[in-house]
């Protein structure tokens, strides 16, 4: 669970530092009815997916891996998640309308996503960062939203050899219809979709000194969101005599 007063960074966010789960394994089944409202939001929005992975044994909430695969207008590959919300994160108070969500995140169309590719983790690490971040809320009664960004360890380590990519920050989907960003299920729940940004140490080191604003505007400008370029240019460098 997370501390109960966080430390803040210097741009006066908070700073949560989640301690080893207490929590025992609980297992978990999916409700037909709710997936089937997130599939049919995803199919009249992206499209259809070409596959899911299902997961076997779940923990907590039920997560599967939907992966809409490239068209004409969308040349990419779209993951997106069902099951985190099918419980309610804890938000802090007053904020009850966020309480639910799922993630996606996009990848290039030449990405390897066949069963046996995903033996090398240089393939595989989008689909397991998901399915942790998906998680993470309900192993902890913490709560996700755009502008949270969470390291891959602590201190935090590159998501694969591959890559420099070491922590992920959650924003509004870009590359996505306005409509996707939110599903109403009931008039007491929404379902709110959140991009999640694979980042850099320098990146998320500037989003705690100055704000999540100030690294919103470097991605506008260099044109990054949730479609993943493991190489891309790390947008923090040598800004503001940080680094």
């Amino acid at each position: 669970m997370s501390d109960e007063t966080p430390e803040l960074s210097e741009g006066g966010g908070p700073i949560y530092r989640h301690k080893p789960r207490e929590k025992p394994f609980e297992p978990a089944f999916g409700d037909i009815q709710h997936i089937q409202l997130i599939e049919q939001h995803i199919e009249k929005h992206l499209g259809e997916p070409d596959f899911v992975f299902h997961e076997i044994i779940s923990d907590l909430v039920h997560l599967d891996v939907h992966i809409i695969p490239p068209r004409p207008e969308r040349d990419f590959y779209t993951l997106v998640t069902t099951g985190m919300s099918a419980r309610a994160m804890k938000v802090p108070e007053g904020l009850e309308e966020l309480s639910y969500a799922e993630l996606l995140l996009s990848l290039p169309p030449d990405w390897p996503l066949r069963q046996e590719d995903f033996e090398n983790e240089a393939n595989y690490w989008p689909v397991r960062t998901l399915k942790m971040l998906a998680r993470l809320p309900h192993e902890y009664d913490t709560w996700l939203c755009e502008a949270h960004t969470i390291p891959n360890g602590d201190p935090a380590e590159p998501y694969a050899p591959n890559t420099k990519l070491c922590c992920a920050m959650l924003a509004p989907p870009l590359i996505v219809p306005d409509e996707f960003r939110e599903l109403s299920v009931t008039p007491e729940m929404s379902i709110h979709f959140y991009g999640v940004i694979p980042i850099y140490q320098e990146e998320m080191d500037l989003k705690l000194k100055k704000g999540a604003e100030e690294l919103y505007d470097l991605f506008d400008k260099h044109e990054v969101s949730e479609l993943l370029d493991v190489n891309r240019k790390n947008v923090a460098k040598k800004r503001f005599g940080l680094f």
